[in-house]
């Protein structure tokens, strides 16, 4: 059945064996579908914000009841199913907002004569169409960017056709790569390339190798931590917590898509998005935005405002008062001097991306300016070009594009592995980029690469297949040279996929750099590396089996890990506490002023479902956690530094300041660091940094310590924006101070 699957539809039906006209307009009824339930993906979610096409049925044959309830509403919900091209045959159930029940249904013998009407221009994407376009590939119908594998091989022979674009195998009739630039491997996802992705595993033609990859390194077990540290519930998130980010009033912002059900509504009774929660009295507060915000990317401004970039679709069936979010640009403002900031919404004036991203990853460069890489023109499938987008653009300090999109070399040639791409700001104002397998330094200001990295042995580490990336904290006992460990992954997006336990270090510095392979005790996709103030990394969340993407993820991975990075190899993990709550797609974790851990999140569903069932065994989790590490355990908790008086907290590098505080009795070695926890999403925290300063003044024995503190010597170390300020003694972190950093 040909036909454009519309974003909201409108049908006639006529049943053969009544007379009874029933006419289905999804636009103008209470019919809303949020969830087609089904065995197998995929479900459909069905929108409605502009007209697309009409389908007209007739002949409606319902040789069995539809449902167990005979009500027309629920009825017409399984025809739209049909209409849409499914095959309803392992459709067991249905929920529908409005009704509010699950519907079982019994397998509809159903004959169908479908004319598609009005057609002229809606089956474009330029028009509005969202699936069965005359112009792109077939969508997904999860709404999540699917990357499908190829079964089959290209024939290996010297008559096939060679690309003209790129693309090649089995989906492009047989293609194949020939004298491409980028390498003449296929790949099972039909890209052409060289990188073991490409001419691996699944590999359809060319110089595909004739051994299996080398497998990184396998699971390494790990001993128990002497201190376990521990999880505890405090509260409600009040919405999903898809992302999050630390605001320098000491609160959390969680940012969500939009969603059919949340905890908390706005004064004009939609259900609110997003949210501020409290850690003080676990309080959360509603906030309203006016674009979709679903998996954007974001950072912090210098200004000390956090910026959402990108979105997706509005949904105006289900809040008309949200639009659409792909080119959106998204204002937060908090102070740490200004209460009266607290509680008040996400502003958007009207300034946009240069392009459509969703998918987008974001870094504050030196001077202020944001890079802004990578993304979804649509939402789209990945393995169609025309629905990519390997580009990044540069915002300025006030989040404003240079309305310039430029191709990202390393972004193209890892397509589909080439969305949400990890990003570090190097001492050298260069950048560090990451996707896939592949990764390279590459200068903002010259618009070149400067140097490629090994590639990355083991499975893919980036979405839909994400790990984790962390930038060791910099200091000038390391003459500021930087080191990024990357952990976890998968082979697949499908739930099937294995996940990798193996980590990679690397000295992009180095005149010979490498990565350093180390491995977790097991497996772990959408995995979180959160950095502690006393230099340690606390992994969690996620799961042993799976990938991104709704309901794609099992076998939660819930006991968290320390990793010390001084230890000698092979000794840097050990294992902490484990949380009760399986913590999936979806999930966020992120340092609070007061050196715990805040946990939250997990929405590995299209919309929030409550309680889980056979179909969802992992539901919608509100429930907020705190870790506390082990430097906070027991009597070390009585040993942290108090009264902490900071002299100045408008900073800027190379300057110096004072610390005043008071120690226990005994204490001999004090640290500061200048912590930036990130914008927290999908196992990426962009933008997360730590910096630890030179200091002199100790006075070994004093209760009472007045330290200098010497800022370190670039904006490239320590780019402008909102920082925490926290003093360590022995390890033990007295409670952060938000302090921010201008530019020199």
């Amino acid at each position: 059945m040909d036909v454009c699957e519309a974003r909201y539809v409108k049908m006639t039906i006529l049943a053969q064996h009544s007379p009874m006209k029933i006419i289905l307009d999804t636009s103008a009824s209470n019919l809303p579908i949020t969830d087609g339930k089904m065995y197998t993906r995929p479900r459909v979610y069905l929108e409605r914000p502009k007209p697309t096409c009409l389908l007209a049925l007739k002949y409606v044959h319902l040789q069995t009841h539809v449902v167990r309830k005979t009500d027309v509403a629920d009825m017409l919900i399984a025809i739209a199913l049909l209409a849409l091209g499914l095959d309803v045959s392992p459709l067991v159930q249905l929920e529908c907002a409005g009704c509010n029940m699950a519907v079982p249904l019994v397998t509809p013998k159903v004959h169908m004569d479908v004319a598609v009407l009005n057609m002229d221009g809606h089956c474009l994407t330029s028009k509005g169409c969202q699936s069965g376009c005359n112009d792109v590939s077939k969508p997904l119908a999860s709404q999540e960017p699917v990357i499908v594998r190829t079964t089959s091989a290209a024939p290996p022979n010297s008559t096939a056709p060679v690309t003209s674009d790129g693309k090649c195998g089995a989906s492009k009739g047989g293609t194949v790569c020939g004298d491409w630039p980028y390498g003449n491997c296929c790949s099972m996802y039909g890209f052409c390339g060289n990188t073991s992705a490409h001419c691996g595993a699944g590999c359809q033609s060319g110089n595909c190798l004739s051994a299996a990859v080398a497998p990184a390194s396998g699971p390494r077990p790990a001993p128990a931590a002497p201190q376990q540290g521990s999880f505890a519930i405090i509260g409600q998130s009040g919405v999903p917590a898809m992302h999050a980010a630390l605001l320098p009033n000491g609160r959390v912002v969680f940012l969500d898509k939009l969603e059919n059900y949340t905890q908390v509504r706005l004064p004009g009774g939609h259900y609110a998005m997003s949210a501020e929660y409290n850690p003080a009295d676990n309080t959360v507060v509603p906030l309203a935005y006016k674009t979709n915000a679903f998996c954007c990317g974001g950072c912090f401004l210098a200004d000390g405002s956090v910026v959402s970039l990108g979105g997706n679709a509005p949904l105006a069936w289900l809040d008309p008062t949200i639009g659409d979010g792909f080119d959106a640009v998204r204002y937060l403002h908090r102070s740490s001097t200004d209460p009266s900031l607290n509680g008040r919404n996400w502003t958007e004036p009207g300034n946009k991306l240069a392009s459509n991203r969703w998918y987008a990853s974001a870094q504050t460069m030196s001077n202020g300016s944001i890079f802004v890489a990578s993304g979804s023109l649509n939402g789209l499938d990945p393995t169609v070009l025309t629905n990519n987008n390997p580009t990044y653009e540069i915002l300025n300090a006030s989040a404003v594009s240079q309305g310039v999109n430029f191709v990202l070399d390393i972004l193209k040639k890892n397509q589909p592995y080439y969305m949400y791409p990890f990003l570090h700001l190097l001492p050298d104002d260069s950048l560090f980029i990451f996707v896939s397998k592949s990764s390279e330094q590459y200068s903002v200001a010259s618009q070149r690469t400067i140097k490629t990295f090994p590639e990355l042995s083991g499975d893919y580490r980036t979405y839909p297949n994400t790990g984790s990336s962390v930038l060791l904290p910099l200091s000038s006992s390391k003459d500021w040279r930087p080191e990024i460990i990357i952990c976890g992954g998968g082979a697949y997006q499908d739930i099937t996929s294995p996940t990798d336990p193996s980590c990679g270090r690397i000295q992009p510095f180095s005149d010979t750099p490498e990565w350093e392979m180390d491995a977790m005790p097991e497996g772990r996709g959408m995995v979180e590396g959160t950095l502690l103030p006393d230099g340690t990394i606390i992994w969690l969340n996620g799961g042993n089996r799976g990938a991104q993407g709704f309901g794609l993820m099992a076998d939660p991975t819930q006991t968290a890990l320390l990793y010390e990075p001084g230890r000698s190899l092979g000794q840097r993990f050990s294992t902490l506490a484990s949380s009760d709550i399986p913590r999936l797609y979806h999930s966020v974790a992120l340092l609070l002023l007061d050196g715990t851990l805040m946990v939250a999140g997990s929405n590995p569903v299209q919309m929030p479902v409550l309680t889980p069932d056979a179909q969802n065994p992992y539901a919608t989790e509100f429930r907020v956690e705190r870790y506390t590490p082990p430097y906070l355990e027991g009597a070390n908790s009585t040993r942290r530094p108090k009264d902490i008086v900071l002299s100045c907290k408008t900073l800027i590098p190379k300057a110096t300041f004072t610390a005043v505080f008071s120690v226990p009795a005994g204490a001999v070695a004090p640290s500061v660091v200048l912590y930036q926890g990130g914008f927290v999403t999908h196992s990426l925290h962009m933008g997360h940094r730590m910096v630890v300063c030179d200091t002199a003044g100790w006075v070994a024995g004093n209760i009472k310590q007045n330290l200098i503190v010497t800022m370190p010597p670039n904006s490239s170390i320590v780019p402008p924006g909102p920082y925490v300020v926290y003093v360590l003694a022995d390890g033990i972190p007295g409670i952060g101070q938000f302090v921010r950093i201008g530019i020199i």
